[in-house]
């Protein structure tokens, strides 16, 4: 019983340390740079780090990546690196942004997007407005 309790009170911790760690924004989390390129949809990225793949994902890939978003404001909402797990999904099951932009990636790369808030939850949830998150496309299947 007591290994229990100490055991539950570890992992209680540990829970509470991964839920106060936060990513620190990038500086330019209020706006894409200049040297971002653009879609035409209002999508913009910057390739952080080159991927050594050749495939891209299709609109239907599923993909496994890891990620971490921002409001401008510098405010982390989610991260999968914070959770030390990458994540996996259709890209036909995520945000608009998500879809467009994940398809321009091959693996191996990781990509900072500026999703208009019409390519994210359109206003209708919250985090509101635009969103940036840095994308590391791990797998496409």
């Amino acid at each position: 019983m007591r290994t229990f309790l100490i055991l539950a009170m570890l992992t209680g911790a540990a829970v509470m340390v991964a839920a106060q760690k936060t990513i620190p924004p990038p500086d330019d989390v209020k706006a894409a740079p200049a040297d971002a390129k653009k879609t035409s949809s209002g999508l913009a990225y910057k390739i952080l780090t080159p991927g050594k793949g050749k495939q891209h994902p299709t609109g239907t890939s599923e993909v496994t990546v890891h990620y971490t978003g921002w409001t401008t404001d510098g405010k982390m909402f989610d991260s999968s690196v914070v959770r030390g797990e990458p994540s996996s999904f259709p890209l036909n099951q995520v945000i608009k942004g998500w879809t467009e932009g994940v398809q321009l990636m091959v693996e191996g790369e990781k990509t900072r997007f500026w999703i208009p808030e019409p390519l994210a939850y359109g206003g209708r949830r919250d985090p509101r407005g635009m969103l940036v998150f840095d994308i590391e496309l791990i797998r496409i299947r």
